[in-house]
């Protein structure tokens, strides 16, 4: 039986492997999520929320065992990683159940004589949810938690690299007292979700992954007329205005671009720093970058852990070595990191100056803890190279005055604008992206209706 296996960042042995499903398992899934559905789609919401509430309750509990599982799995510092249970997902959860009693309300029409009229919301079906490797949690629970309190059941496929992630989320629910068949994990094959995007038992596909990855949905899905959320990378900028707190734009960005080892599709990637701060921030922010550890993301001491795997790592310093050839400066001296090797997916944290958008550290996603930071003279061109980007997920900027950073963000073209703050997800905000960051929305009230399709009543009396 084929399987997969889990070669563990930190040392670069099987931590863990499973049986990929077979074409039985992933059928009798499909029926159990469709059988399922067809009865929780009649539960109250309040039963849902409570269902949804007990499963945080489980879920929080595990936070240490699950942060260590997690460090091993990906490589994220164990110091950081219980907290993508204790808060992200915990957060996210208890607000999207706050909103769901209003949010999935009736939309009741203007009175008229004689007539009934109102909008239900009625759920889709089954959901199946693709997630990734690098915030396993938080990805995944975006579209779980909310698809579960709108009547819908769910279907995890997570990352080859975090198989023990759905597992957690369906002992989660099973200590909450799930029905059978409301929320199932497959550990699949490339080809195998591809057939299971394309099941006639799959109502919507919530993935988040790369752009290749959104394509591959896209088209699995094209033949039938369902829905899918599509969540996929960035190369999100950041603008230090002349007015912002100086400190706080060094601590916050470079925090921001370099927290989870830059593995984070919100992550700060380019920085556009005015003319008069230029120097001194390029020089703090180097300073704080040279304090990083890198290490056993396993000693609570580490702050900043291995990438995911040595072929991503390579993928980084191949960019870096690239932009230097072109004329870039490196402002940080990787050698004073004992763990930086080449060969390994050890990569010391680099910001890079002196570049420009013809390189492609400054063009395409790195996702890895190296940032490119540009002198502007204005809002305008800082406006302009912001938007000079296939991608437009979420964009910053550093200013004390909120007028403008409201007029200048009105005119970038981003799913998400930030004032004095980058890299959250805030779950009363529609977490959505444009260009090729993606399509469809994720949390706040806007995230049910797209795991809703509306049903109109007209009922007249005679």
């Amino acid at each position: 039986m084929a399987a997969l296996k889990v070669v563990s960042p930190v040392d670069g042995r099987v931590y863990a492997e499973r049986p990929l499903a077979s074409g039985a398992e992933i059928a009798a899934t499909l029926a159990a999520a469709r059988k399922a559905q067809a009865a929780w789609r009649g539960v109250s919401v309040v039963e849902r929320a409570a269902l949804c509430s007990r499963f945080v309750d489980a879920m929080v509990a595990r936070k240490d065992e699950l942060g260590r599982e997690l460090s091993w799995q990906m490589g994220r510092p164990i110091r950081y990683t219980p907290n993508e249970i204790a808060g992200g997902l915990q957060e996210r959860s208890r607000r999207m159940v706050a909103l769901a009693a209003e949010a999935l309300a009736d939309v009741a029409a203007e009175p008229k004589p004689g007539f009934t009229r109102f909008i239900r919301r009625d759920p889709l079906g089954v959901v199946f949810v693709v997630a990734p490797w690098n915030y396993p949690y938080l990805t995944a629970v975006n579209a779980i938690v909310p698809a579960i309190l709108a009547g819908n059941t769910v279907i995890l496929k997570h990352s080859a690299q975090t198989p023990l992630v759905a597992e957690a989320f369906a002992a989660g629910f099973a200590a909450a007292a799930a029905p059978a068949g409301l929320f199932q994990v497959l550990h699949l094959s490339h080809a195998d979700t591809d057939r299971v995007v394309r099941a006639t038992e799959v109502d919507f596909v919530a993935f988040t992954g790369s752009v290749e990855g959104g394509h591959a949905v896209q088209r699995a899905a094209s033949d039938r007329f369902i829905g899918t959320g599509l969540e996929l990378g960035g190369k999100d900028p950041a603008y230090v205005r002349a007015d912002a707190n100086f400190d706080h734009a060094v601590e916050n960005l470079v925090d921001g671009a370099f927290f989870n080892s830059g593995q984070s599709c919100c992550g700060i990637e380019r920085i556009y720093v005015h003319a008069s701060l230029f120097d001194r921030f390029v020089a703090a922010a180097a300073d704080l970058a040279a304090t990083y550890r890198l290490g056993d993301p396993l000693d609570p001491e580490t702050t900043l852990g291995p990438m995911v795997r040595t072929a991503a790592a390579e993928f980084v310093r191949g960019q870096v070595d690239e932009a230097v050839r072109a004329g870039a400066t490196p402002l940080v001296d990787g050698r004073k990191f004992a763990a930086n090797k080449a060969g390994s997916p050890y990569v010391a944290p680099q910001i890079l100056v002196d570049v420009d958008h013809s390189m492609r550290v400054m063009s395409e996603e790195t996702f890895g803890p190296v940032v490119g930071i540009m002198k502007v003279a204005s809002d305008e061109e800082a406006v302009k190279l912001m938007n000079d980007s296939q991608y437009g997920l979420t964009a910053a900027i550093w200013t004390q005055d909120e007028a403008a950073a409201i007029r200048i963000g009105d005119r970038v073209e981003t799913g998400t604008w930030f004032m004095n703050r980058c890299d959250y997800l805030d779950p009363d905000l529609a977490w959505t992206g444009v260009k090729a960051s993606g399509r469809g929305c994720t949390l706040s009230r806007l995230g049910f209706d797209y795991l809703t399709r509306p049903k109109s009543f007209h009922l007249r009396t005679v």
